[in-house]
């Protein structure tokens, strides 16, 4: 059974997706579309940067979903699964149809500039941890919440013993300083603009609770695996509600890749910018099939 992956925010590169759009029609449609919908030249984005731009999340989070989608309709892949690391949940819900295109580039720009806000608001980073057990880093997060009288929690699961922690600037630096006493491999503070997946987008979250309302979710053509839950839902409203709350909650993608292979994929193939994700298949499974279009 095949399983398709679409990758989150950090896979952005300038010149994404230049080679598809110049060689195919179909990628290009959804490109210039993206253009005219946004209102401005998402395509000089990707193709000619700046990179300061491009990775500003407003401008990175709509890149990376107009190149996941447009590639998954070029390839007419046919999944029996798929999920989405953190914005490739939205990549994931428009390729089983549960959102049209537009309705989903509208909710992705949306969250783009209200999680690039809330980290203005609410200044918070996060940090890269290498080489401790999922527990452990629960457990050091919770210390320097205490230490600090500030948030800090594990934000992405990503594969046995690689976590990225999220949350105030004091509790995260604390955290990564206890993190290195016991034992981390790599403890490493990452160039964000903000705490994602942390109470601290409690401002986005309520903003795009109110536009997430307005959006009808219709039932999926295939499986497809929440961030929040590590499971699948074939009801639209759980989708929906799940989607949500993985904006201030962890993503469970070391769970959501095991449940996959437990439920019959063996096949994992990345569509979108870079190979992140088939990185972290391999340190997470064995004796499955890994592959990527970029």
């Amino acid at each position: 059974m095949e399983a398709i992956l679409f990758p989150g925010q950090g896979s952005q590169k300038v010149g994404m997706g230049l080679n598809h759009y110049e060689s195919s029609e179909g990628f290009r449609d959804y490109v210039k579309e993206a253009d005219r919908l946004l209102g401005y030249s998402l395509s000089d984005i990707m193709f000619k940067g700046p990179a300061e731009t491009l990775t500003q999340t407003q401008f990175t989070q709509p890149a990376i979903f107009v190149h996941s989608i447009a590639l998954f309709h070029q390839l007419q892949l046919k999944p029996d699964m798929t999920a989405g690391h953190s914005l490739g949940e939205f990549s994931a819900l428009t390729a089983a149809g549960v959102m049209d295109f537009e309705t989903a580039l509208s909710v992705v720009a949306l969250r783009g500039k209200l999680m690039q806000n809330a980290g203005e608001a609410n200044p918070g980073t996060m940090a890269a941890l290498i080489g401790l057990d999922d527990k452990i880093v629960d457990n050091i997060c919770l210390e320097a919440t205490q230490v600090t009288q500030k948030p800090v929690v594990s934000a992405n699961y990503n594969s046995p013993g690689q976590l990225v922690i999220s949350g105030d600037i004091d509790a995260v630096k604390k955290a990564v300083e206890l993190a290195k006493e016991n034992g981390c491999r790599l403890a490493k503070i990452l160039p964000v603009s903000g705490a994602f997946h942390s109470p601290l987008m409690k401002p986005a979250f309520d903003a795009l609770k109110k536009k997430l309302d307005e959006v009808e979710f219709k039932d999926p053509k295939f499986l497809v695996y929440s961030n929040y839950t590590a499971e699948p839902s074939e009801s639209p409203e759980v989708l929906k509600e799940n989607l949500l709350n993985q904006l201030v909650s962890p993503v469970k993608w070391t769970q959501t890749v095991i449940h996959m292979e437990k439920v019959g994929a063996n096949s994992f193939i990345e569509v979108g910018p870079g190979a992140v994700l088939q990185g972290l298949v391999k340190r997470t499974l064995d004796n499955v099939t890994i592959g990527g279009h970029e």
